[in-house]
């Protein structure tokens, strides 16, 4: 982790227009620890942050920039995929200053170096020690994230050696702020559609992960994704099958996330609004007939985006885990 030279965190954003840019800035401004250096978006330089989040307005007198400033310790990267690479290609980005990169540039372990850059895959609950010493971070994707804090258990005992079957159903939001056919209020109000089935790119990231802890895991992992026709958050219902009783399930997910703060287990039911507007993931287990039923929840430009990326800041810098992150869940 990194000494502060300062009392504050002074913090850069490239692509503040979007949605998890929209999340960064309502983060980074409540927070105790951060003073935000600049905010950059060319389409939206000299505007006013809240002209184009306007939930912002009365929070921020801040305007959006065109330039790039190095004079800071941290710079988050909410931009598109494939556009982070082409960022650090056309900027020299001092070593001193430590990068959070939002987009899937960086996740898999092929693609974790970068020129002089290596990026460790930011999932506090698999990787913290290496993220408290990381300089550079490739925050996980959102269905990854709550499909991986379902599994990872499992495979930290060596006890995922079946299929796996996942269902998991996503907000508009997940489809990013440009509109396309899918995302109109019109086709996506009172819709359900499934999307690419048993090929979602979060697939490679999962599988990843599951190996680092169980390098002998060799199971397909059956992955179907839904369109949901609400706005935010993910729920995805896993089921495999297990030797173990509901008791031993139960204990093994707890003793898991017991240094995890953010993440919290259950044998009750669960749903969606217990998380939204939060950092929060929620898992459910139960043991039904021999199989083990897991329910994982998260908002997905929270803990599935910009929030996990300020968990990840906080660990690089020697702050607590819940610094700007006590977030009230919207519940009804």
């Amino acid at each position: 982790m990194t000494e502060l030279k300062s009392n504050k965190i002074k913090a850069g954003i490239i692509g503040g227009a979007g949605y998890t840019g929209g999340e960064m800035l309502r983060i980074l401004i409540n927070h105790p620890n951060v003073d935000i250096a600049f905010v950059n978006s060319t389409s939206n330089a000299g505007n006013y942050v809240y002209e184009v989040h306007t939930d912002l307005f009365g929070d921020t007198d801040l305007k959006f920039t065109s330039e790039l400033s190095t004079a800071i310790d941290v710079l988050f990267l909410c931009v598109g995929h494939g556009d982070a690479k082409k960022f650090l290609e056309a900027n020299d980005i001092p070593d001193s200053v430590k990068i959070i990169d939002l987009s899937q540039d960086f996740r898999l372990g092929q693609n974790s170096k970068f020129n002089n850059k290596n990026f460790v895959y930011g999932l506090p609950e698999l990787n913290k020690d290496a993220i408290k010493s990381a300089q550079n971070i490739a925050n996980p994707g959102c269905f990854a994230t709550c499909i991986q804090l379902g599994l990872l258990p499992l495979t930290s005992k060596g006890l995922l050696n079946n299929e796996v079957h996942i269902s998991a159903t996503t907000g508009s939001t997940g489809a990013g702020q440009s509109l396309a056919p899918t995302s109109h209020f019109t086709w996506r109000n009172d819709n359900l559609s499934v999307y690419k089935v048993f090929n979602h790119q979060h697939l490679n990231e999962i599988g990843e992960s599951l190996k680092q802890l169980q390098p002998d895991f060799n199971q397909a992992i059956n992955f179907i994704p839904y369109r949901g026709d609400f706005t935010r958050g993910i729920l995805a219902s896993i089921y495999t099958n297990t030797d173990l009783t509901e008791d031993e399930a139960l204990k093994l997910y707890e003793d898991y996330y017991a240094d995890a703060p953010f993440t919290h287990v259950t044998n009750r039911s669960i749903d969606l609004k217990q998380v939204v507007n939060t950092n929060k993931v929620f898992i459910q287990v139960k043991v039904i007939d021999g199989k083990l039923f897991i329910v994982s929840i998260l908002d997905n430009l929270l803990k599935g985006a910009s929030g996990q990326a300020v968990q990840n800041m906080n660990l690089m810098f020697g702050l607590d885990e819940h610094s700007g992150l006590r977030l009230k869940a919207t519940g009804f």
